[in-house]
């Protein structure tokens, strides 16, 4: 057999940029054994920027430009966590991350992008929309377009030529909504469009003309919610103000350490930073100190074949690869219809056949990420014993999660065969949500929960953990009171393991004491994969128990049904990085407030997890003598949860769910019956 290969070093990506990107994508395929990748960003999909204005102009979907980081994470076998890098402590080599412990990296690498440079005016902060982060500029965009006044007067800040490209986009965009004659301005106190040839310039200049976009050199001092304020004493109605006035480094970076060049980071030929061998950087943070170039796309794409080789040279001490930008590059700049114009050497071509040249460019790069190889599995022996074969025909990926439950018959079966509790303080056996023990004037609950990872984080799947433990102390109207930890680690080096076991009791420990606990002890082993576990105690008065339901009771639900189809969908690497960003926070969710305000008026209670809806309401009548009718149209879904269903995404625990239920439920066939 061979050995599982141990966890030694760890990798971590700060950002979702392009060069990222591509370094997780080919990481998918050729990974290396012994490190732990992990990446960092504050979104679970990150948008290509190629295809912004597109978008704008109504000839994309949101979705077709955007990278999707859960599905890249879980291709790549990488940890991703949704937060925001603030500092690096180079020292300790720890990088700080808001909400949750400093994450440790032996090599890191930046690709963290730019912001754009809200001007330094009275009412910018709170009336002008900058044009990166892109996500948030495009959910403005949408909004706006949403709840269309009229007029709607755009006024756009910067006519460099992503102001152009968004001037001209906005313009087609109105147009489409209705507005026959958008009011659209570009508003620049030096010289437009600087870095293009002279032919490209009067090409465009006619464009926005023909367009109807005004260009006005002028100098803003003020921005209100109706104006843009000028020097000269003007003013510019607007509806929507947009800056493009540059772009400018994270500010956080002054505070690393690290050699800068006007706030970028310097690096070498190698990707290299100049101060710190352990840090790599790509894309517009980067400052190329050989070769200097301007902020594109383009070069954050081509560094990235020599940043993967040189990250992975770096952790197994192979020579490193030099990387050689190159001296111009093709500039596509659509025009808001399908046409584009485009810029190379002086050059400039414009016309539909631009427009098809650049979005058959854009669409072929997004293809590598939408459509994620698939990796082989590895073949079973030739002689398997009899049944294996059939056991694995057609099986998905094993879930994590409450999916990785044994069936419910199977349960059942089990328990049955327990004898009833003797002693005259043990006031309830198996099958409530919690134990309940004779105390004297009160009564304990107790209750054990694991579960077998669905994702890489330690720190998220700790915190799921403990919120999951916790529910079934809530469900039975008690005030949990203690819990032991139980923890399988996956094999990896000491420093690696202490890292881990320091991020689950962190994420732990404010759960449990968040929820009035404490924790009291546990125990750790060492397995084939993360499983975090908890032993909780509760105390109540009165527990709930699942037998009291009566007839006219109302049936409520703290949360949105469809965790189960999501984490499978996710596994499968078919769930939108959205939706299972939605789930983890929901699973997150503590329901502390929701039994506090439900315990004193509730019938009966219980917690739905592994069985489903259904399977837990059965439980609840079959303890209580009573039937129940749901309307399926009320029943509150995460998102996208029935959109999977309706694919066949379901957790491995579904079809033992729905042999369980048998003819005992009768429903139609549908998404939201799955």
């Amino acid at each position: 057999m061979q050995p599982q290969i141990p966890l030694t070093r760890d990798l971590v990506l700060i950002g979702g940029g392009h060069a990222h990107a591509l370094v997780l994508l080919r990481w998918g395929m050729h990974p290396l054994p012994g490190t732990r990748v992990t990446v960092i960003d504050p979104n679970p999909t990150a948008p290509y920027t190629g295809m912004l204005p597109g978008l704008i102009a109504g000839h994309y979907r949101r979705d077709e430009l955007e990278i999707d980081l859960v599905k890249l994470a879980r291709h790549a076998g990488a940890r991703l966590i949704l937060g925001r890098a603030e500092a690096i402590d180079r020292d300790a080599r720890r990088i700080a991350v808001a909400g949750r412990p400093p994450i440790r990296y032996d090599i890191a690498s930046l690709d963290i992008g730019i912001t754009s440079d809200l001007p330094d005016l009275p009412g910018a902060e709170a009336h002008a929309v900058p044009a990166k982060p892109l996500g948030a500029f495009a959910d403005r965009w949408g909004h706006f377009l949403a709840a269309l006044p009229d007029p709607a007067p755009v006024v756009i800040l910067g006519a460099g030529l992503a102001g152009v490209e968004l001037a001209l986009a906005a313009a087609h965009r109105l147009r489409l909504a209705g507005i026959a004659n958008p009011e659209v301005t570009l508003v620049e106190a030096a010289a437009p469009m600087q870095g293009v040839g002279a032919a490209t310039r009067r090409r465009l200049l006619r464009d926005l003309a023909q367009a109807g976009v005004a260009l006005r050199t002028a100098t803003p001092v003020e921005i209100t919610a109706r104006e843009v304020r000028l020097a000269d004493g003007s003013s510019l109605p607007t509806a929507f103000t947009l800056t493009a006035t540059g772009a400018r480094p994270q500010a956080w970076l002054a505070q690393t350490g690290l050699a800068l060049q006007d706030g970028f980071v310097a690096i070498s030929p190698t990707l290299r930073s100049h101060s710190d061998e352990a840090i790599f950087a790509a894309g517009d943070c980067a400052h190329l100190s050989h070769a200097p170039r301007p902020k594109a796309g383009v070069f954050a794409v081509r560094a990235a074949p020599i940043l993967f080789h040189n990250l992975r040279s770096a952790l197994t001490g192979a020579p490193q690869r030099r990387f050689h930008p190159q001296c111009d590059y093709l500039k596509l700049v659509s025009t808001g219809e399908r046409a584009a114009v485009a810029d190379k050497w002086g050059l400039a071509l414009n016309g539909r056949l631009m427009w098809r040249w650049k979005d058959r460019i854009d669409r072929r790069f997004m293809r590598m990420f939408h459509h994620l190889p698939t990796m082989p599995t590895a073949p079973l022996p030739r002689m398997v014993t009899i049944g294996v074969r059939e056991e694995l025909a057609g099986a998905k990926p094993l879930c994590g999660g409450c999916g990785a439950k044994l069936s419910p018959g199977t349960l059942a079966a089990a328990l049955g065969g327990l004898p009833p509790p003797t002693r005259p303080d043990v006031l309830s056996g198996p099958g409530d949500d919690a134990a309940i023990l004779d105390l004297g004037r009160t009564r304990q609950v107790v209750t054990t929960d694991h579960l077998r990872a669905f994702c890489d984080d330690p720190f998220l799947m700790a915190n799921i953990a403990a919120t999951h433990a916790l529910g079934d102390i809530w469900a039975m109207g008690a005030a949990p009171q203690a819990a032991l930890v139980q923890i399988t680690l996956p094999r990896a080096s000491d420093r690696l393991h202490a890292d881990m076991l320091a991020e689950i009791m962190a994420a732990a420990g404010a759960v449990i004491r968040a929820a009035g606990a404490e924790i009291v002890g546990g125990h750790t082993s060492i397995g084939a994969e993360l499983t975090i576990g908890f032993t909780v105690t509760g105390l109540a008065e009165r527990p709930i128990t699942k037998a009291g339901a009566l007839p006219g009771d109302a049936l409520i639900l703290t949360k949105p049904l469809g965790t189960g189809t999501i984490l499978a969908a996710e596994m499968a690497r078919a769930a939108p990085g959205r939706a299972v960003a939605a789930a983890w926070a929901s699973m997150t969710r503590p329901l502390a407030l929701a039994a506090e305000i439900l315990a004193p008026e509730a019938h009966a209670m219980t917690d739905v997890t592994g069985f489903g809806l259904a399977g837990h309401l059965l439980e609840i009548l079959d303890a209580s003598g009573v039937a129940a009718e749901l309307d399926l149209a009320a029943l509150p879904l995460l998102p996208e949860a029935e959109a999977l269903a309706a694919q066949g995404q379901a957790s491995t625990l579904a079809p033992a769910n729905r042999a369980a239920a048998g003819a005992r439920v009768a429903a139609p066939e549908s998404a939201r019956t799955a």
